[in-house]
């Protein structure tokens, strides 16, 4: 494969994986390094691993459950991140023309810029209903802080989540306040908004869920909690299991949402992008367990149901809230930690949508942080009504596998079952066969041969296989 870029290519990578001249290329960087692991990880660690994963674990077969998790972290996920990364630092540009440039500079075609179109098209619909989740979170957070949800009491728990749901101006309203958090933070840059408030953000968010674990620990039922967590069960292991073990890394690590195709725009040469792929899926890996220790204690010290999956936040645990010593305190503490996490997801999933707007039309990046981000909170209103008014209404219910998806279950199959594992297929196709070896050699540069090699087979042949069946699994 040639190494030069083709004439007429408009605006792909040169060899030295450098953008041409003509080619609009960002002069916006990470300002270091650690900026670079601490943003990333920033922008993957988020809901998934605090309040998905514990159900997983605990329900898949305790720490059998989390080995399967890590390897697929190393095995599928650490490749993945680090492909699209590559993309993004070789090209310089918007998701949406990055895999298409790169492709063109080694003489292959420019359609491979589906990875990027459909990558971006995805974050903005999951940033359409994931700021929904994140403005219940936030106006929880308010309920325990200023006592609602104490007065409430354990008995009425469930009827205080089933009336904020049926008040849609009410839900959208804090929609709508978490959006321009979101928004106010991205509009100001990398350096002048995303750095400075990741660098708040994550030590925060690690603080809380140290205060929260040891609450939990010296409170709850540690033996009961831990051991339904942890102990290993590797008879509940099968095929379900281990594809679910696979989802949770893809869903964890924001695999093929075009994000980290933008983030790699702004990373620098010298930066290892597989050790940076590493520390999100430890970063990950380290906050989800830590989660798992959160949640489990509590909930069997206080007889709830640990199976109730996402239903622990907005059930389960607010009843814990209102029973245990300091609970307005903690419970207040707890949905800020969540409010938290959701904040830099949000703003990785806004990001590739308003890089495209500002390389390919020119306009300012609080414009188009603004139109991105308005737009997506309108169709995200689509969500805050599917709990509600529109509830019954199924807009797809011609076709046989959306008969019974209201809306949002329309977004969310579309976008988690559809559009994301195309994307990681393609993704892998493209940089481990069509683009292989000289890609690795120029991208992984900064890691060791090793790596590389280790990098390209897993695009090959683990990654496309790991995709394929979960792809699969969700289709029958």
């Amino acid at each position: 494969m040639s190494q030069s870029s083709p004439a007429g290519t408009g605006g792909a990578i040169s060899s030295a994986g450098q953008a041409p001249a003509g080619s609009d290329p960002s002069s916006v960087a990470w300002s270091s390094t650690f900026a670079v692991y601490l943003g990333t990880a920033g922008a993957s660690v988020g809901l998934g691993s605090i309040w998905r994963f514990p159900y997983l674990a605990g329900t898949g077969g305790g720490s059998a459950f989390i080995l399967v998790f890590v390897l697929a972290c190393v095995l599928v996920a650490t490749p993945l991140l680090a492909a699209e990364f590559g993309l993004g630092r070789a090209s310089r540009l918007s998701p949406p023309e990055a895999a298409g440039a790169v492709a063109a500079s080694l003489g292959r075609s420019t359609r491979w810029n589906a990875i990027g179109i459909l990558g971006t098209v995805a974050a903005f619909l999951l940033f359409s209903y994931y700021t929904v989740i994140a403005g219940w979170l936030l106006a929880y957070a308010w309920k325990c802080a200023i006592g609602t949800l104490s007065a409430a009491g354990p008995q009425h728990v469930a009827a205080l989540w089933t009336e904020f749901q049926s008040r849609p101006l009410e839900v959208a309203a804090w929609h709508a306040a978490f959006v321009a958090m979101v928004i106010l933070i991205t509009a100001r840059g990398l350096q002048g908004g995303i750095e400075p408030a990741n660098k708040i953000r994550a030590p925060t968010l690690l603080a809380l869920l140290l205060i929260l674990v040891i609450y939990s620990l010296t409170t709850g039922d540690v033996r009961r909690g831990l051991t339904f967590a942890f102990k290993p069960d590797f008879s509940a292991i099968n095929a379900q299991v281990v594809l679910s073990a696979i989802g949770q890394a893809f869903y964890a690590t924001g695999v093929a949402q075009a994000m980290m195709i933008a983030f790699g725009a702004y990373v620098q040469r010298g930066t290892s992008l597989v050790r940076t792929s590493f520390v999100i899926t430890g970063s990950i890996l380290l906050v989800s367990l830590l989660a798992t220790m959160m949640i489990f204690p509590l909930v069997f010290a206080y007889g709830m149901d640990p199976a109730q999956g996402p239903e622990l936040v907005f059930n389960v645990l607010p009843r814990v809230f209102t029973e245990i010593p300091g609970g307005r305190i903690i419970g207040t503490l707890f949905f800020s930690l969540l409010v938290l996490a959701a904040l830099m997801p949000s703003i990785a999933l806004l990001e590739p949508g308003a890089a495209w707007l500002i390389r390919r039309h020119g306009i300012s990046r609080a414009s188009a942080v603004w139109l991105v981000g308005v737009t997506s909170w309108v169709i995200g209103i689509g969500t805050v009504l599917s709990f509600n008014l529109w509830s019954g209404w199924h807009p797809l219910s011609f076709i046989p596998i959306f008969a019974h998806k209201t809306f949002f279950d329309v977004l969310d199959y579309g976008c988690s079952n559809i559009m994301l594992p195309i994307g990681a297929l393609l993704t892998s196709v493209l940089v481990g066969w069509r683009l292989g070896p000289v890609f690795a050699q120029r991208e992984l540069a900064e890691t060791t041969p090793f790596a590389r090699i280790a990098c390209v087979w897993l695009l090959r042949y683990i990654c496309p296989l790991a995709i394929l069946a979960v792809f699969i699994a969700t289709l029958v």
